[in-house]
């Protein structure tokens, strides 16, 4: 049975704790490793770690941190192969899916090449008589990723690609689910030249996060998962003194105009549906089909879904894989279950005929008539499982998306501009796509929703996740000059 520990100062490091999780093949059900889960005690020792790695990391210049990071990327592209099967080995998605994965993860490790570009402060001259007045940006210390399953390689990239560049150590606590794509990883940034310490991961549960967020030499937290454990985070995050951002769950619509491309919508929603087996918080889960257009768009999407060749990601041709867990995927299957019951119809279900041999399929599922207050709209479902809610107009499918509690993606889908520009402008949410599905900003741009979606003040990665990793400092400064040099017990001014 394959074991997997933690990565503690450069090296593969054993657990202690006595406790152990299981690692399933998502594919056909059976166990295929074991990882360690890390007590508080283990999580301190890496955070005592990480402590004592940062101000020699801390001090190490801008170019050679970049150095670093333009190696990590080299690395990660010739092991794009290497780390996207372990994606998939452990997630169940298929190699295309995770190879997609590992592309936008890469976006920012490139980003954080660009570091003594992004790190510049702002210097003003003469701001008062003999007087300079500049800030710059400086890193926090010992900073922490916890980061969910669906994605094991992008997530973690986008946290410490911007937070090591910046100067700070990092704890990575993946998801005890499919870590070694975490610990391959870790592997990498050694190769890439990191000093041993200042990046570390350690496998666990709620017992690692628990210290992680209770611990003092914790600067800052960046987490990914569902609304109700990201509001945990947070809350207890920053009641011990932390800076957090923590994003949470979703429940993307996307609304479809009369005019649009019905076509094309209908190939984007299947695709933003059931990609990845819908275990994403940019899937669209609900789309918003004006009446006129309702039945022939649910037409076109219920012809599609045939086509979709579901099955273990090792089988050539296959495009969407099991669900993480048996689990998990007996939780998305009673939705499906129930939604005839809730007044919706079932137009699609994935339930038959689901790929057998003990693994966690579902095929997809299409549920029309979907509505408010059934639990098939109002919740996360993180499956293939697409709902489709009637509206009579843009007004009423507007409404709609700005009262639902999420607002992390949504789209749009129309011919008219002068309609997708009003829609951006009053649309509650905290990323728009304008005929594009999943609006995922490239990794220039930074990543995060509104209202249930995101807890904390900064989004992540791109401009804002260097300012989540920094903090500002002000210097005023003035050289002695014995001709001005007096004694005045006056209030500071400008003149």
């Amino acid at each position: 049975m394959k074991k997997i520990s933690h990565w503690i100062d450069g090296k593969v490091v054993a657990g202690i704790s006595g406790r152990t999780g299981v690692i399933w093949q998502p594919a056909t059900g059976e166990q295929q490793a074991e990882v360690d889960l890390a007590s508080a005690a283990e999580m301190d020792a890496a955070i005592a770690v990480a402590k004592a790695a940062f101000p020699a990391w801390r001090a190490t210049n801008l170019s050679r941190r970049a150095e670093v990071m333009f190696h990590m990327r080299e690395l990660v592209d010739a092991n794009r192969k290497e780390i996207a099967s372990l994606v998939s080995a452990e997630h169940g998605k298929v190699l295309s899916d995770a190879l997609g994965e590992l592309a936008r993860g890469l976006e920012n490790i490139e980003f954080a090449c660009g570091v003594p570009n992004l790190m510049k402060g702002g210097f003003s001259e003469q701001a008062s008589t003999g007087v300079d007045v500049y800030s710059i940006k400086q890193p926090l210390g010992v900073v922490a990723g916890i980061t969910p399953f669906n994605f094991p390689a992008m997530v973690p990239m986008w946290m410490f690609a911007n937070a090591l560049a910046c100067g700070n150590t990092f704890i990575l606590k993946p998801s005890e689910k499919d870590p070694s794509a975490s610990m391959f990883i870790a592997e990498l940034l050694k190769q890439a030249g990191l000093p041993d310490g200042v990046f570390n991961v350690v496998n666990g549960d709620k017992e690692a996060v628990d210290a992680i967020l209770a611990h003092p030499d914790i600067q800052a937290v960046s987490f990914v998962g569902s609304t109700p454990i990201a509001k945990y985070i947070y809350e207890t995050g920053t009641r011990n003194g932390k800076r957090v951002q923590a994003l949470g769950g979703a429940k993307n619509h996307m609304l479809v105009l009369p005019d649009a491309d019905l076509d094309m919508a209908a190939d984007a929603v299947v695709s933003a549906a059931y990609g990845s087996a819908g275990e994403r918080c940019m899937a669209i889960s609900v789309v918003l089909a004006v009446d006129s257009v309702a039945d022939a768009l649910i037409t076109k999407i219920t012809d599609r879904i045939p086509a979709i060749q579901v099955g273990p990601a090792t089988e050539e041709g296959n495009e969407m894989g099991p669900l993480i867990t048996g689990e998990h995927r007996d939780k998305v299957a009673a939705y499906v279950a129930g939604a005839e019951a809730e007044g919706a119809t079932l137009v699609v279900d994935g339930r038959i005929d689901a790929p057998t041999g003990g693994g966690f399929f579902l095929k997809p599922s299409l549920i029309d008539n979907a509505k408010p207050g059934m639990k098939v709209y109002d919740d996360e479902i993180f499956g293939p499982v697409l709902t489709v809610t009637r509206v009579e107009s843009y007004d009423e499918g507007l409404q709609l998306i700005n009262d639902n509690q999420y607002g992390n993606g949504t789209a749009i889908f129309t011919r008219d501009g002068g309609v997708a520009r009003q829609f951006q402008f009053d649309v509650q949410v905290g990323m728009v796509g304008i005929n594009v599905p999943i609006p995922v900003p490239v990794s220039y741009y930074s990543f995060g929703g509104w209202k249930a979606s995101l807890f904390g003040d900064q989004h992540m990665y791109g401009p804002e996740g260097i300012n989540f990793f920094t903090r500002s400092k002000v210097v005023t400064s003035r050289w002695p000059d014995p001709r001005t040099s007096s004694v005045d017990l006056g209030f500071p001014t400008n003149r």
